[in-house]
């Protein structure tokens, strides 16, 4: 059963739920995917399950976790050079890199899921991961700047990438996505031709080991059918 109080769900056989699911993309899923975990609705829930779900995809895999962690100790650079005092986000990062190393001690998903279960390390997770995503859009502003709707790139970091619990958009996905080195497969309820779900790879034509499903504005960890 899944517990409404969970940022992060067990593992849940997918055919017991998206019972409201379009029939014939219920059936696309269901053909795709065996497992699914669900992430809290809170508006955070896209940073959440990328990094849940990318870590739990390490976890058998000393050498790439390892790489991981490195990748996140440096990514503290992008946040200097985005003229973030480090005093702001120092403990964020430290939190960070003490799950990831938690993960290297222990290997075990049960760990993982309990560690995202917790309030202050999941949000902790969650905030880092949106300064890291605010960092990067304004270091590359000259690409990222024509994709925002807002009166400045600025602007949009501040109130919308910065601030929990706001949603996030495609251009954030793409910057934390080359940020982290991580990439994703997103199934889409929403769109996608007839009886299909519509699928995005980012970046794209990347392999991905990440795959979440998009409904409604929200966001949930999925399993493929070849999946232990």
């Amino acid at each position: 059963m899944t517990n409404a109080r969970q940022f992060v769900s067990d593992r849940l056989e997918i055919s017991t739920y998206l019972l409201e699911v379009e029939a014939a993309k219920y059936r696309d899923i269901c053909s795709q995917y065996k497992y699914m975990r669900k992430i809290r609705g809170d508006g955070n829930c896209f940073y959440r399950a990328l990094c849940f779900g990318h870590l739990e995809s390490l976890l058998q895999n000393d050498r790439c976790l390892t790489r991981f962690k490195d990748t996140v100790i440096q990514s503290g650079r992008e946040l200097l050079a985005a003229g973030f005092e480090e005093s702001s986000f120092k403990h964020l990062l430290d939190m960070f890199v003490g799950v990831v190393e938690q993960c290297e001690a222990d290997g075990q998903g049960d760990s993982l899921l309990q560690l995202f279960n917790e309030k202050t390390t999941s949000d902790s997770l969650v905030q880092y991961l949106r300064l890291l995503t605010s960092a990067y859009l304004q270091n590359h502003a000259d690409f990222f700047s024509h994709f925002v709707e807002a009166p400045s790139l600025k602007v949009y970091c501040t109130q919308e990438v910065e601030t929990m619990s706001m949603e996030c958009d495609h251009v954030d996905i793409l910057a934390l996505s080359e940020a982290l080195g991580v990439s994703v497969h997103i199934a889409s309820v929403e769109g996608g031709a007839g009886q299909h779900l519509a699928h995005h790879i980012i970046p794209e034509g990347a392999e991905t080991s990440l795959h979440l499903l998009y409904k409604t504005a929200h966001y949930d960890i999925l399993y493929p059918q070849h999946c232990r």
